[in-house]
Order: C-alpha cells, then structure tokens, then sequence
C-alpha cells in the first residue's frame, strides 16, 4: 500500500507561516506567444500536481499532509492587469496554509501569461519551477518528472551535516541597515514589483549586482538565498530548501571580491548555519505573527532592516521546457514579497539571451520611481550604456517617398517614356516600352489568378523579357521568386514546391526544362513580354508595405536553403538609401551581371530604373572575356560587382574612363584588391565596399574607400549603418561588447526581412529581439567598431564560406562526402609526423589532472577541454565551479596547498581557463611529478 505524501513543517516553513497571508505567496510568471487552453492547463496541472504532491499540501497542526486536490487553474479573462507595473489584484490574493497553499493563473490573449503561485511556506523559487516545468512535460505529451521527496530544510541539514554534530542555528540578524527605496510605509497597500529585462547572461550576475548596489547605495550586509539541493544533486523536492548566505560588503569591494567571498562561503556551508532558531516551533502562529507586525511597524518607523538587500538568482531557465505545442515561451520571471523587518528583494532569472531582474518592495509615494533608479544601477552594472549605446546607429531619417517601386516605378515611367531604361544584346528600350510589356505580363498573370499572397516563378536570363517580367509580377500585386537558371532541375523544382508557387514565367530556351513541381503552371514569358504584345494599360496592385516584393533562396545555416521573404518596406527603404549613397541618377548606367535569383542583382536593376538611368544587359556570365567587353564597349558609368570579379577586372591592362562608382558585395574586400580597382577606374570613381546578408534586404551598411586612411590594414570597413538600420555587435552570450571588441553582428530596422518562408522554428533562432523589444537578424558575421567608428569585418562564427558572393554551407554540396567533416583535419597527427620525434610534445600531467577534473565536474568528454578551454563556455556555473575547485584540490594539489590555491581565486574568476587553473595548482604545489 503507498503511502500517502506528507512531511513536517520545518522551522523555516514556520516562520514563513508567521508572515501575514497576503505576503507569503511567491509567483512565477510565465509569458508566451500562442494559446493555453484553461481546460487542458487544468488537466495538465492536476497530472503534474499529483506527480508533485508538494503542490496539493494543506497544513494540520506542524505536519504538512496531501489534500489531494489539484491547485486551480483561474482563468482571468478580462482581469485588470497593468503589465508595466505588475500590478493585479490576482498577484495579491492570499494563499493560505489551511485552504490551498498553490494556484495557476491564466491570462489568455495572443501573448498569454500563465502564473505558478505557491505559498513560500511550501515551496521556494526552485520548488515552484520544478513543478511549473512538469506541468509543461505534461501539456507536450510527457511523463512528469515528479518531486516525491518528503525531506524538509532541517532533514537536508542533518543528512549533510556529521552525523554525531548537531545541525548549527545562528543568530538573528540585527536590524540596523536604511531601505534605498526609501521607509516602509506604515499604510502600504501592498507590494510594489518593478521588471528590468537586460540582454545577455552574465557570469556572476549575483556578485555583480551586488557590488553596483553597494557602490551606489552603500556597503552592508547582503542576503543571498542557497539552494540546499546543491548538496544532494538527486533530490526531488518542491520544499523550500534555501537559506540565506549574509555577505558583507564594503562600498569598494569590485565584483570578483564579492564572487570570491560567496564562492568561499558556499565553500564552507556556511548557509547551513542561518536558518531559524528550531525553537522558533514553540512559538504558536498568532503570537508568531504578531511578532512579524510589531517587525514591520519598528521598520517603518526606523527605516532600518535586516540587510540591504535580499538577492536571489533562479539560476538558467530553459524556455523550451515552460512551452508547448501550442504556446512558446518567450519570458519568465519572478514576483517576490519582503520578509518580516527584511529589506527590499532583488530577484534575478536567466534564460538564452536575457536576464530578467524585478524590485519588490512596499508601495507608497515616489517608490516607483526609486524602484526604477535602483533597476538602472543593476543595469549599467551588467550591460553598461557605453556597450549598448552606439554613434553609427543614429540612422533615423525620413524617406523622400513612401511609395512602393512598383508606384515609383510608374511615376518614372510616366516623366520620360522615352528614355533609354535598357541596353545591350537585344538594343536599346525605353521606359514606355517596358512599361508596356510588364502590363502585359501583370495582365496575364492576373488572369491566370495571381496577385497578393501569390507567389510567382520567374525563370529567365538577363534578358530585356525578365526585367519586364520582374516588374509585370510587382504589378500584379503578387511577389516575385527569381530562379537561376543554372541550378539543376531538382533544385529549381524544390524553390517553387517549398514556395507553393502556383505559377512561373518561363523564358525560351528553359521551357523545355522538367523543373516545375505539381501544381506549378507555365507561363510563357517571350509571348507575355515580346516586342509585338498587345497594348495593355491596367491599373497597378495596391501595394501595402508589408506586402512581399521577393522571396530569395539563400544557402541555410540548417544545409538546406531558406526562402527570404523581403517586404515592400524594406526594398523602398533601401532603394532610396543606396540610391543617394552610390549617387544614382538618370545619367547612371549600370549592368546586370548576377541572376535575379540573387538579391545583389536589386541594386542593378531597381536603383537605375527608379532614377531615369540605364540597366545595361549582358548575357554572358561574368568573366575575363565578357567583363574586358564590358569595360571596353558597354558605356557603363557604374558597377555592382563581388570582390572576385573586382579582382579579376583589377588585373587587366585598362583604363576606363568615365566610371563614377564601382559597389562592391558580397564577400570580405581586401585592401590591395580595392587600391588597384582605385588606380584603374581612377581618382574620381568611388570604390564602395558594401555590406548585408539577405535577410537585411541587399545591403546595409557601406564604406568608400580611402586609399591613405584604409591602407593600414588588410581589408576595407564595411562603414556605417544605412538609413533607419542599425547594427548591434554581441558575443556568445548576447551581451553587448565593449567598444572596439569583436562582436557577432545583429542587424536591425527597416530592412529586415519577414523572416524564412515556412520556418517559424528557424525565425525563432535567427531572428531574435533585444530586451526592449527591437527585432534583430543574427547574422553569424563577426565585426568589431574601429577607432574611425566605422565597421570591420572580421569573419565567421560558424562554418560558412563565400564563392562569389554566394553563401556555402559545407552541409549543402552535393557531392559525396557532404560537407566539412569530409575534409582533413588540421591538427591531426599524421604517420611519421611529431609521434614518432624524439622531441614529441609531453602532456603536462598537471594540466592532464586538472583536465580531468574539468571533464567530471562538467559532465563533458576529455577531449573537449583543451588548454584554451573556458570553464563557463563549457557549461560551467557557481556550483560546478566550486565542485571543479574541490576536485583540483583533493585529487592535484599538495596536502598543504589548499590555502594558497584558494587564495588566487580572483585570478581564476577573471580567466576560468584550463591553463589559468593548471598554472594556479603548479604555484601553490601540487603531489605530481612535473
């Protein structure tokens, strides 16, 4: 027969019951986007609530039994709920030891919010994660992992304690410490929650946030909640098992101090010691709680407290395991009350990317706004302005037109028909003639039921018929899917299916291809788009800006392509930046030497077709022969052209004439590369070296080159961001780096795209947003802010590579083997190479004992950690560093050399390296041979 679930109320859960009701519930916010159901949430939470009895407990006398009720789920529907100021009449409600001691809320809408409450005499912040993250096991189709332990604080305390020594108790700390946020009011309503999201997780956000509170506000002492699980890894419990560690801390002291002494302190258990007094059980609640009021009032009226501040950290909260099928989180945090005569309480949660920090204190007059300073200290002290604020992303500016190109397109047309818009193989053809064809291709394609939401193949060369088929599909109001024609069939095939194009313009000679998938229709583009079509005048789609121009395939991150959506905004916004920025106008005459299919090619054809200039055609592809024509014949004042090609063109003995700007995309531009295009096209034309993935709409920022002030280095900037587009430089952990650090670059504004055709699960990934909410396309390029302020590129964070402006994904070739693990590595010794050398290199068995240590306290394979590896990068947090420290000291160093190795902790906090760590334990003596 099971037993049924119960436990003793500890001394610390009886103090908790000493604090007045409607202050001794803790909440854990949940924020999402999708919807939760209140009856499926209900049936999930009553699973996971039974699998978790610890949120069913009802008190009777001093033991805590199950009720076996499962905590409601209210469905707040309506609820008055401030968001900014976290403030609601259900975050209030009292829960009580004798009715149920846990509760859901859910507040439905397109971003739901669902809150775990739970009265603190039950369960703690971890306690209440546990369960919260069953209840999500359960809505994914899960078994819950479950929380059966029925040990109590003072139990965990006398398993790790020895057993013949009594558990310590210590005494109460003396209230003598002034609130930052002014007294506790004596007629306070309530608690007053204020919510800071800061970018990046940081390491030792919790000593950090310490020193920039004492430094501001004044040294003291400081109370830091300690899980005791950290002592038995194994336990499942939802009980409130934390104690604080008291820190004192002088105003001075720098972060890695306080670090330090908190790492020294949980190396010494001295949590152990700060609970409660086991006498305090004597005491019955009612006395126990006037005692808590005669506390609060003698605060108040002196305005001092047990410490300066309560900090507590949750630790890293994995999103995933708080989403469902149908909801995905997207925040959590947590809303705190003060103790009894305890200070204000800062609560810290991490998750991939952010940081969550809220205040609680006693509301009352200016509060808030103390709250709020308090919040810009923490701040500053974990992402400091200087790091997030940057001069070159003051692009703000007003468009000349906030018309679409298909509307600006026609204005063109409209003020000089005549004009020459193309030239080459096929002859000159005006404006009027162009315009009259991609009539006729936007008539056919609405009769055959293209426009908004349709997207439509294009198949074509660099042909006279493919720009007036461009246009025609920009007419009809539908988007635009540039195929090259050079890709296999499969391929093309594959483009159109993942679209769902249900038609595509095909040009002679690739009508005879098999690369359209079911469904897919021709449309012949000669007869649509030919010299002698019918006179078609129909009015033009009303375009809105968030509309689809394009859909480009672009090599994915994930081996297989992604079609990026580009809106009508986010061309319009580049056309009239890259247009004054390359000084376009309708003496402009540049060629189209790339397939539609790759955006670049949008500066060739949008920019001089919207200025009154000339797009000069070319047939051929790019080459040593095809490009000196060009030079030589076409008449071109202008080029749009990758790195390679300028290299190539650099090398020939030319001369033109005439040229006024030459647009470099697409790969890294070298300087040697750039000062001889400079010396060929001469002083007058400008070499401009710009920068953008897809995802940011063609290019987004640009740098002309400058033969004396860029030649100290060995590739040009990318220069400054474009109009209403920014650029944020962040490391591995999404902080913001220092000025004139490498950083991966975020982009961000106006021309971000859409995101990836199909895959929200991808947009999730590569477009995340910052804590204020700005959306960013991560790019995986790496930049950092030179002294001139301008941008430089200085490679990859991952495996991709450029051929001609063309991303490469190693997983993406064909051939087989497919991709990078194919090729030879590196640092492999090979036969008759350094092993078979009398003077091989000899591991330094130090450094190989401490790498064990490394690799069981992580968790992770010997092989990973090498002298350069980082303990954090690694996975390592305050616990497992603190177990590593333990391991290096029992099994590497000198039975006399604890002290010593201890005492270079701060150099150690500042480079957590295996070779850091390995050169401590040889200084302080180690009991292994050298």
């Amino acid at each position: 027969m099971v037993q049924p679930y119960g436990r003793s109320v500890s001394a610390l859960e009886w103090a908790f019951l000493g604090v007045p009701p409607n202050r001794n519930a803790i909440n854990l916010l949940v924020e999402g986007e999708g919807v939760l159901r209140a009856a499926r949430l209900a049936r999930a939470v009553a699973v996971a609530s039974a699998a978790n009895p610890g949120a069913r407990l009802v008190r009777e006398d001093k033991h805590w039994v199950d009720s076996g009720r499962a905590p409601e789920v209210r469905l707040l529907d309506g609820e008055p709920f401030n968001w900014e100021r976290l403030d609601s009449p259900a975050l209030r409600a009292e829960l009580a030891d004798s009715g149920p001691t846990c509760e859901v809320l859910l507040f439905p809408g397109a971003s739901s919010t669902v809150v775990f409450r739970a009265a603190h005499a039950v369960m703690d912040g971890r306690g209440l994660l546990m369960w919260a993250t069953d209840v999500f096991r359960v809505l994914r189709g899960h078994d819950p992992l479950g929380a059966t332990s029925t040990v109590n604080s003072e139990d965990l305390i006398r398993a790790i304690c020895a057993p013949d020594a009594p558990p310590p108790v210590s005494d109460a700390p003396t209230m003598e410490f002034p609130s930052p946020l002014g007294p506790r009011p004596t007629n306070s309503s309530g608690p007053l929650w204020r919510r800071r999201t800061v970018d990046g997780t940081h390491l030792g956000a919790t000593a950090k946030v310490i020193a920039a509170f004492a430094a501001a506000y004044g040294p003291g002492r400081f109370l830091v909640p300690v899980d005791l699980r950290r002592h038995t890894p194994d336990i499942r419990s939802t009980a409130t098992l934390a104690q604080p560690l008291r820190l004192v801390v002088r105003a001075e002291d720098g972060w890695e101090e306080v670090q330090r002494d908190m790492l020294t302190a949980m190396a010494e258990r001295r949590e152990l010691a700060t609970g409660p007094d086991p006498a305090i059980m004597n005491l019955p609640l009612p006395l126990l709680r006037a005692g808590a009021e005669d506390l609060d009032k003698k605060a108040a009226e002196t305005d001092t407290y047990t410490g300066r501040a309560f900090v507590s950290h949750l630790g890293t909260v994995d999103l995933d395991g708080l989403s469902s099928d149908t909801f995905r989180a997207t925040a959590v945090y947590t809303l705190d009350n003060t103790s009894p005569g305890g200070p204000p309480k800062i609560d810290l949660v991490e998750t991939a990317g952010r940081t969550e920090i809220t205040v609680a204190w006693y509301g009352g007059s200016g509060v808030a706004a103390l709250a709020e300073g308090l919040l810009d200290v923490l701040e500053e002290a974990l992402s400091p302005l200087e790091h997030r604020q940057w001069a070159g992303n003051r692009t703000k500016r007003p468009l000349p037109s906030q018309h679409s190109v298909v509307r600006l397109f026609r204005e063109q047309v409209e003020r000089a028909p005549g004009r020459v818009a193309l030239s080459g193989p096929e002859g000159a053809v005006t404006y009027g003639e162009l315009s009259r064809r991609a009539d006729v291709v936007a008539e056919g394609l609405r009769r055959s039921g293209a426009g908004r939401g349709t997207v439509v193949g294009l198949l074509a060369g660099r042909s006279v018929a493919a720009i007036a088929g461009l246009w025609g599909v920009l007419r009809s109001g539908a988007c635009c899917l540039p195929l090259d024609v050079r890709h296999p069939d499969r391929r093309l095939a594959e483009f159109l299916g993942d679209a769902g194009s249900t038609v595509c313009l095909v040009e002679r000679p690739f009508d005879k291809r098999h690369c359209l998938p079911g469904g897919c229709r021709p449309l012949p583009l000669d007869e649509l788009a030919g010299a002698h079509g019918p006179v078609v005048r129909g009015a033009d789609a009303d375009i809105s800006p968030g509309d689809l121009a394009y859909v480009s395939y672009t090599a994915g991150t994930t081996g297989r392509p992604e079609g990026v959506q580009i809106e009508h905004r986010n061309l319009v916004n580049y056309v009239h930046w890259a247009t004054s920025e390359f000084d376009v106008d309708a003496d402009t005459k540049l060629p189209l030497l790339t397939s539609l299919s790759h955006d670049v090619s949008g500066t060739s054809v949008f920019l001089p077709l919207l200025a009154g200039g000339q797009v000069v055609l070319m047939r051929d592809d790019p080459d040593h022969l095809s490009l000196r024509r060009l030079l030589r014949h076409s008449g071109a004042n202008t080029l749009n052209v990758t790195p390679s090609h300028l290299d190539l063109i650099g090398r020939f003995d030319l001369k033109p004439s005439g040229y006024r700007s030459v647009v470099v995309v697409g790969e890294q531009l070298r300087v040697e590369v750039a000062a001889r295009a400079q010396q060929m096209f001469g002083p007058k034309c400008r070499i401009i070296n710009l920068y953008g993935p897809t995802e940011a709409t063609i290019g987004c920022t640009a740098h002309t080159f400058d033969a004396e002030a860029d030649g100290v280095g060995p590739v040009v900037p990318i220069g400054v961001p474009a109009d209403n587009t920014t650029v944020f430089l962040l490391d591995a952990d999404r902080r913001f780096v220092a000025p004139g650090q490498v950083g991966e670059m975020y982009l961000g504004g106006a021309q971000l795209a859409r995101g990836y055709l199909g895959r929200p699960d991808l947009n999730r990934e590569r477009f995340p947003t910052l804590a204020d909410g700005t959306r960013l396309y991560r790019t995986g390029d790496l930049a950092r802010v030179l002294p001139s302020g301008e941008l430089e590129f200085v490679g990859r964070v991952d495996d991709q590579v450029k051929a001609r402006g063309h991303r490469v994904e190693p997983a993406e070739v064909a051939p087989a083997p497919a991709d990078v693990r194919a090729l030879p590595d590196p640092f492999d010794v090979q036969p008759g190479a350094a092993t078979d050398r009398t003077d091989a290199v000899v591991v330094d068995p130090v450094e190989e004992a401490v790498a064990q240590v490394w690799a069981h306290a992580l968790g992770v394979d010997r092989a990973r950690v090498d002298g350069r590896a980082d303990f954090h990068r690694l996975g390592g947090d305050s616990v497992t560093l603190l177990a590593m420290l333990a391991g290096v000291s029992r099994d590497v160093l000198a039975a006399d050399s604890e002290p010593a190795f201890m005492a270079a902790l701060p150099e150690i906090l500042r480079e957590p390296t295996l070779a850091r760590v390995a050169s401590v334990a040889r200084r302080a003596g180690t009991k292994l041979a050298a």
